[in-house]
Order: C-alpha cells, then sequence, then structure tokens
C-alpha cells in the first residue's frame, strides 16, 4: 500500500445482506456474520496499514431496510467521522442503488463513505464479499477520495452513488454505471481516481417512512387504471416511462390533473440515457408531458428520481425548487439551480 494510505482509520458499518449471509437452520442463506466477522475472513487486511473499527449497525436483507435505517445510518456516520478518513457499509444489494444515494443527498463531510456488499454468500465457491470489503476499506482510507461523496465499490470497480445501478439479479459484475461508467478502479490493491461528477449536492431534511412516492412503470397499452389506484395515497410519483420519456396518449389527462395535486416525475424505463424535452410533439410524448406539469428526471433513473424526490418533500420544496433541483441532479441545467449550496467541503 502506498505512503498516501498508511496510517488511516476507516469505520465499517454492517447491515446485513448477502455479504454477511451463511447457512440458516431452515434452508437458504440468511443474515448472521458480525462486521467482526466479515473484517476477520478479508485476506492480507493487516498487511494494508489501515486501522478499522466495525460496528454492527443492522443485520437484515436488503430487501428489508428502511428509508429511516438509512437515515439513521447517516446521522451515526456524521457522529463517527470527525477522527476517521473514511467510512465503509456493508449491505445487501438489492437496495444498494437506493441506500448510497440516499446517503449521498444526506453526506456534507469531505470523507468518503464507500457501500459495497456481495452477490456470492459465504457458502459458494469464490465468494466475493471478503474481496469487495478489502476494495472497500481501501478507497475509504484513500486521501483521493475525499469530497468525492458517496461511493459504491464491487469487483474492484469505484462508483458515483448517483449514477450506479444493480443490473443483473446474480452476476458478480452486476454493479455499473450506465451514465458514465465508473470512476475509477482498483489496481493491484490501490484505488485509482480516473474522473469525477461535476459537483456534489446535498439535502438540508432527512426524509421519513412516512412521506410515499410511487414509481409507475409505463407499459404497452396502459390505461391508467394503476395511476388512479394511487393517486390519492401518495406525496409524488415517478413515471418511468416509454423510451425517452413517453406515455400512451389515453394516460395524459390523469397524469394532468395529479401533477396539479403531487409532482409528478417523468423519468425513462430504459436503464440508460436522459429523458427528452423537446424532440417529440405527439400526444403523451416529453413535450406535451412537461407542458401538462410533468418534470424530467434527466439522467436520473426511476429509483434515483423516487430517492431524489422524497428527499425535497422532506424539504418542503415548492414545484420551482423542485424543478431546479432535478435540472441539476438530472444532469440537464447548470449544477447553481440546486436550491442549496453545492460548494460542500471538499478540501482535495
Amino acid at each position: 500500500m502506498s505512503s498516501a494510505e498508511t496510517g488511516r482509520r476507516v469505520i465499517i458499518f454492517a447491515l446485513g445482506g448477502t455479504i454477511a449471509m451463511s447457512a440458516s437452520p431452515t434452508g437458504g442463506v440468511a443474515p448472521t456474520l458480525t462486521a467482526e466477522q466479515l473484517v476477520a475472513a478479508i485476506p492480507g487486511l493487516a498487511d494494508n496499514s489501515v486501522a478499522v473499527e466495525v460496528v454492527d449497525f443492522r443485520h437484515m436483507p436488503g430487501a428489508s431496510l428502511k428509508i429511516s435505517d438509512i437515515t439513521a445510518l447517516a446521522d451515526a456516520i456524521d457522529q463517527r467521522l470527525a477522527d476517521a478518513d473514511g467510512a465503509v457499509v456493508t449491505q445487501g444489494t438489492d437496495t444498494i442503488e437506493e441506500t448510497a444515494y440516499l446517503l449521498d443527498l444526506l453526506h456534507t463531510a469531505p470523507q468518503p463513505v464507500v457501500v459495497t456488499g456481495a452477490m456470492r454468500n459465504s457458502t459458494l465457491a469464490g465468494a466475493d464479499g471478503p474481496a469487495n470489503l478489502l476494495a472497500a476499506i481501501q478507497t475509504a482510507a484513500h486521501p483521493k477520495f475525499r469530497g468525492q461523496g458517496c461511493l459504491v465499490v464491487l469487483g474492484d470497480e469505484i462508483h458515483a452513488a448517483r449514477r450506479v445501478r444493480k443490473t443483473h439479479t446474480t452476476s458478480p459484475a452486476t454493479i455499473q454505471s450506465p451514465n458514465g461508467g465508473p470512476l475509477g478502479y482498483i489496481v493491484e490493491g490501490h484505488p485509482r481516481l480516473l474522473n469525477q461528477l461535476p459537483h456534489r449536492a446535498a439535502v438540508p431534511t432527512a426524509p421519513g417512512d412516512d412521506i410515499r412516492v410511487a414509481i409507475i412503470t409505463m407499459a404497452l397499452g396502459d390505461d391508467g387504471t394503476t395511476l388512479q389506484a394511487v393517486g390519492d395515497h401518495v406525496d409524488g410519483i415517478v413515471i418511468a416511462g416509454l423510451g425517452a420519456g413517453h406515455v400512451p396518449a389515453q394516460t395524459v389527462p390523469l397524469l394532468e390533473t395529479l401533477a396539479d395535486k403531487v409532482p409528478v416525475i417523468l423519468a425513462s424505463r430504459t436503464g440508460a440515457g436522459s429523458t427528452l424535452q423537446a424532440t417529440y410533439g405527439f400526444p403523451g410524448s416529453e413535450r406535451d408531458l412537461i407542458s401538462c406539469g410533468l418534470i424530467p428526471a434527466g439522467y436520473l433513473d426511476p429509483i434515483k428520481a423516487r430517492i431524489l424526490l422524497l428527499t425535497l418533500i422532506a424539504a418542503n420544496c415548492d414545484r420551482a425548487a423542485i424543478t431546479a433541483a432535478f435540472g441539476a441532479e438530472g444532469g440537464y441545467r447548470d449544477t447553481e439551480t440546486w436550491p442549496w449550496p453545492t460548494n460542500l467541503d471538499k478540501d482535495t
């Protein structure tokens, strides 16, 4: 390990997930391993000269985590990070793209927060948990990653929380960033930062479990039945639209009515690329929907758009602020349009 990484300290917060799973008496696997056991299973960790402190924060599969678990984690990280060079979070990959982005929006300190997990549990040949955890520790300890916010590290790739997605149910290469690619890689045990995001953004208020934002995926022949069913029971809606942000024409009047009541965000279900704003002009096109009050998500996929909308609703943002925030995070407006300061303490 280079001199830049030696003599440094990282705090590991364990939440459970596949990385912590072993055989269950009732069949299958379940979270049983403690943070200390995860660290003990890492070959060669002692050779890295990084002091590691562990916290067993939660013990559950990623699918069972709640918004309040992550906001509590953000508080715990903030309280413990002053005397550390970085933090690592271990959790299930089922929700890693959501938890990492929420942490990113809540994290303002310069020390990196690195989220990792595993696709192969400890009972399988080639379990990837130890390697992923070692790579996460190495990244969190490296001074070049100060000011980069929350990162996701798996498979020796370093991803920005804003971009990362889980793209495969079982492949160890499931973690990808379709819009922009990884920020860097782990090479021979050393993290290498190749590119950076143009800005960091944070919100002043953490959301709670009481805010409800629905993701509605549009499909061939959709008549709006699902929209009608949820419209009166949510605080916001994210539309996972067709293509670059389109919906069946018959759903437009309902969407316009809903957009008068709650924020309705227009994202794309495709998994990569930005929603458009001015190319198509047919009923149900992005031009039509924006004129009806929908707010384009830009490069944010529907899952990320939901997390951002939750935080904006928690901060009591009006429509103008929500539009500005999605413009900045979605990549189609200047970053200066973000409603709060973006000059976070990067000290890099």
